[in-house]
């Protein structure tokens, strides 16, 4: 049986309130791992290789920015602006290393002086940028366009 947690929530069904499962991504990928089903082996499978993919990328960085630019190719990016994003990858490394180095060490840490910056120069922090642009779970980076910075 799969050992990973998982969140039980009250959820309203036509048949009044029931218990939901709820599991986060690695854990959806745990509990996949344990079913002992012959038809969970090509997504076991799949989970193998995507793994060993990720190991290679430690091992060799720039199979991991291959990887970028293939994924932005399919999803429809012109070759200009794969480049632009990519610069942008690279570029953003050095105020985070900075701000790591002064003290910067959670997550949230890094959200606040992004969220600074972003108001200061465009008047719009990255979570008010994202409500403009009608965007849920998708990265802002991805979306942002040369005329925000005009």
């Amino acid at each position: 049986m799969c050992t990973t947690t998982y969140l039980m929530l009250d959820t309203k069904t036509p048949g009044g309130i029931q218990k939901a499962y709820c599991w986060h991504t690695e854990g959806v990928f745990r509990l996949i791992q344990s079913i002992p089903s012959p038809k969970a082996e090509p997504f076991k499978r799949w989970l193998a290789k995507v793994g060993y993919e990720r190991v290679r990328e430690i091992e060799n960085p720039e199979l991991a920015t291959k990887r970028t630019r293939m994924l932005y190719k399919l999803k429809g990016y012109s070759p200009d602006w794969i480049e632009k994003r990519m610069r942008g990858i690279a570029i953003r490394e050095e105020p985070t290393d900075e701000w790591k180095g002064r003290g910067a060490r959670e997550d949230k840490d890094y959200e606040l002086l992004t969220a600074e910056i972003s108001k200061a120069t465009l008047g719009v922090t990255p979570s008010e940028y994202k409500k403009l642009k009608g965007l849920k779970r998708e990265n802002l980076r991805d979306h942002i366009d040369d005329f925000v910075f005009l």
